[in-house]
Formats: structure tokens, sequence, C-alpha cells
């Protein structure tokens, strides 16, 4: 199913409202849009398996770019706005897309790009060398299209540890108007989306999961809310304004929550809200009991990757009797595995791996990058692939991550798990946010170090130092308490809350450790 559905059983029904400016969609609006931008993509020349590229802030054209694409048998790219210049010109490069849309919001950027397409449109303003995006689906009409292949997207990792890479799957075998895409598939029925559904999305649309929820939501009749960007009071405001059913949100967005005010927190009415999903980044235990106690038994978490290689899945009831697991399949078989692919026993950490079978679709690619998508196999089964996350498994079949392996310290030759010392600061009122990573050490081999964003009108001096190494002695070895505390403004994380080190990494090798 696709927007068309909906446009032809409830055309004024909203497909999407942006919660602070109000503008919105209709879905008869949506279905004729993307109908049109489609017709005019197919002039430009674009065909089945055809890469466009799309540059947006949180903005209604998004999705009318993300269903002109998925309408049409496309793959659709979204760059992350955030990149410099020359890191959204490589994912351009790289996906090679013959059409770029983009928001004149984020002019600056695309002015500095250096990329050669076919096609290029600019939505929101009139941009120096792109077509006008208003004109172009004025002049497109919107004579049916006479096929419709199902599209997918080609997204591209974080790079929290290098260069991005696309993740490339096959493109269905079905067109848009039946059923059977993944992501309807299988999220529709586990969080119970339906046309009744009001959905809340307070992340950028860049990002997979942002991207691909808001396509389910159109998919199967709801409302998407969109926020252009997270702000805690504008979410709950949303929520109440909206009398939002659903959410999707990432454990940063909690801790900020949380740390609202009680009174002020609890004078917005969220009692329309059915489910709260998170997934993207871990969940520190604490926070999500807390999350829990206010909300509700509606706090629902699964594990995936953009490579969407495997997943698992836990509801509230599920987690309080296993805290911090990440769930029981969804998605494949998970195994845990020593460096020589040997399966470990449950309670013991090692690399996770999810089974699939070839009939499942499991098979992607790095796009342009062989090595890299041999890397990910097990090197005795082949359909047992590792985006290099680290884990293990408890006699009952639950899931537990305990870090990337790219971020795993070794000091001394004792594995230390970053995620687990900065689990411990997640709530402590001085700490708005904290990363913690190894860095050479030539006695030890590696070295525990912490950067500290402090919370605001918190000093961050020498006193504050101490008071956070003493914190972390009192409750975890001391073998992980970091020996060194830097503190900065703001700490590199992505709008869905990865913690991008290897730039921590790098300024402080460039720096010389120089202590703040």
């Amino acid at each position: 199913m696709y927007p068309g559905t909906w446009a032809q059983s409830h055309p004024d029904k909203p497909a999407l409202v942006m919660a602070g400016s109000g503008r919105s969609l209709t879905y008869a609006e949506l279905d004729d849009r993307s109908l049109r931008l489609a017709n005019r993509l197919r002039a430009a020349g674009l065909r089945q398996g055809d890469v466009v590229a799309m540059l947006s802030d949180n903005t209604p054209e998004a999705y009318e770019v993300y269903w002109a694409a998925l309408r049409s048998g496309l793959y659709i790219t979204a760059v992350n706005h955030n990149l410099s210049a020359d890191e959204a010109s490589y994912i351009v490069r790289d996906c090679g897309a013959k059409a770029l849309v983009v928001s004149a919001a984020k002019a600056e950027l695309v002015a500095a790009l250096d990329v050669e397409v076919e096609e290029r449109l600019a939505f929101g303003g009139r941009l120096e060398g792109y077509g006008d995006y208003e004109a172009a689906l004025a002049d497109a009409g919107s004579d049916p299209l006479p096929e419709q292949p199902h599209g997918d997207d080609l997204l591209y990792s974080s790079g929290t540890t290098g260069r991005p890479k696309g993740i490339k799957l096959p493109l269905p075998d079905y067109a848009v108007d039946e059923p059977g895409y993944k992501y309807v598939s299988i999220f529709g029925f586990l969080y119970g989306f339906d046309e009744s559904t009001v959905y809340l999305s307070p992340a950028p649309v860049y990002h997979a999961a942002p991207l691909r929820f808001g396509g389910v939501i159109h998919a199967l009749g709801g409302t998407l809310v969109m926020m252009e960007k997270f702000e805690p009071v504008a979410f709950l405001e949303a929520v109440q304004e909206h009398q939002v059913t659903h959410t999707q949100m990432v454990s940063t967005m909690f801790v900020r929550l949380l740390k609202l005010d009680d009174d002020e927190r609890a004078s917005y009415d969220v009692s329309s809200l059915r489910c709260v999903v998170h997934a993207a980044a871990p969940c520190p235990v604490e926070v999500k009991h807390r999350m829990i106690e206010w909300l509700g038994p509606i706090v629902n978490e699964y594990y995936a990757s953009t490579e969407a290689n495997g997943g698992t899945m836990i509801d509230s009831e599920q987690w309080l009797a296993h805290p911090g697991s990440v769930g029981v399949p969804l998605i494949g078989v998970p195994h845990i595995c020593a460096e020589d692919g040997t399966e470990m026993p449950a309670g013991e950490v090692g690399t996770l791996y999810f089974e699939r079978e070839e009939f499942e679709g499991a098979s992607f690619e790095y796009h342009n990058d062989p090595d890299k998508t041999a890397s990910t196999q097990h090197p005795d089964h082949p359909n047992w692939t590792t985006v290099g996350d680290l884990g293990y498994l408890d006699a009952d079949g639950f899931l537990y991550l305990t870090d990337r392996k790219a971020f795993m310290i070794i000091s001394g030759g004792v594995n230390i798990y970053p995620q687990e010392i900065e689990d411990l600061f997640s709530l402590h009122p001085a700490v708005l946010d904290i990363a913690v990573l190894g860095v050479p050490d030539d006695e030890m081999g590696e070295r525990v170090v912490a950067f500290v964003q402090p919370a605001e009108g918190v000093g961050a001096d020498e006193a504050l130092a101490a008071e956070l190494t003493t914190y972390a002695r009192e409750r975890i070895a001391h073998f992980k308490v970091p020996r060194e505390i830097h503190f900065r403004d703001e700490l590199p994380r992505t709008p869905t809350g990865k913690m991008v080190k290897r730039k921590l990494k790098q300024e402080y090798v460039s720096l010389g450790a120089a202590r703040t």
C-alpha cells in the first residue's frame, strides 16, 4: 500500500502535519505531488533501479520525494544535512544519484556541493543551478505512471567509526500498491499501526528509522506528525495537541525529558500514548526504568541496523524481567561468536552475528565496497553477518549488547566496554552528556578517557572531575574508572543519538591530550 490507496478512500485526511509550523499534506495532496515528481523524474530519464538523492530538513516535501521514488522503482538516498560539503558530496557521488532534490533552507551546504547529476530541483526557495520544484511539479502533470514498481531506500551508515557506507538491498519484486514491503509487514504488525495511528516523529528524516517509519504510517493510512527538531517541552506539547498514539525516540531524548522538572513534565497530558518505541542507541537501565514508571508499560524497544541484517524486540514486561536486554529475535537468529568464529556459551561476550535464510531476502551489500561487504560474513557460515556489535545471550535467549567492537577498550589485557561507564553517568545531575574511549598507553596498551559535557550552570573544573571520579570509583571496578576527564561545551553526537567517537579521538591526538 502507499498514499494513493488512501487518497482514494480518505483524500482529505492529513497524511503529514508539521508540529511547529502546522504545515500539512492531505493524502490527496501527497499522492498528487509525489506522482507529479515521479513523472518529472521519469521525463528526466530515471528508470527502475536508478537513484534520487535528497538533502532536506524536516519538511513535508521530504515525503513527496520519498514516495515519488518508491512508486517509481527508484532508490532514495537521504543525505545528512549536518555533514560537511565534502562528506555530503561523497554520498551523492557514491550512490550514483541521477537526480538531486534539495531544501533551500540548506542553501549554504548545497552551494558548496561538488556533484554532477542529471536533474536538480530545489524547494522552499530559489537556488542557483537548481530548477524550481513547484514549477517542475506543475509542468509534469498528473498522468498515471505506466507502471509503479516498488522502490527502496539506499541509506548510508552514520559514519561513527569511519566514512559512511551505503547499504543497498535488492529492489522488491512487486508493485507499490501490493502488500509485502518489509518494514510495513514487520513494524505495522509489531506496534499496531493502522488508520487510527497518530505517529510523532521527533528525529531527522534523513535517518533510517524516522524515514522508514514515516513511510510505514503512510502505507497504513495513519497521520504522521513531524517535529522540525526535538526539544523536550515541544515534544510534550505535540503529544498533547495532536493526541499522539505512537512515537519513536532515542535514549538521549529520554534523558532530556527526564531531566525536566517533575511538575513541568506532569503538566502535559500524554495519556493518548499507546506505544513508545526506542532504538538506534543503547538505553541505560535506570533511564528506561524511569520511563516505564512515568508512562507505564508502553515502552517498546527494537534493535536493528541500517543494514537490516537482523533484529530483536522487547516490550516493557519482558524488559522488566530482563533489564538491559534488547530482546528476542525479530528478524534472523542471533549467534555470539569468538574471534575464531566459534559460538560462545550463554553469558559470554562476543561478536553478534545474525543468521538469515536466503529466501528471507537477507543479502545486502555495502555500495561500492566489496571488501567491507565480505568482512561482515562469518568465516564458516556465509548467511551469518555482523555489523560489528558485541553482546551476549542469557540462558533464556535474550540478547544484551555491550558495545561496538570498534569502541572496546583493552587495558592491561582486560576488555572494558565504554557503554557501561557512559550508562553510569547518564542521569548524574552534573552531566549532560559523556563519551568514553580508549587512547594509547605505553604501559597498559590503552587507558580509559572520558569527555564530559557538563549540565547547564555546572562549572567544568577540577572539583567536578574529582567528584565524577569518586562517583565512578564507588560504583564500578577501579580499572574501569576514567583516568582522565576532559570537559567540552558540546560532544559530537548525530541527531539520532550516536556518538561520533572518531572525532574525539582525533581531537585528543591532535591536541596532545591537553587537560582542560
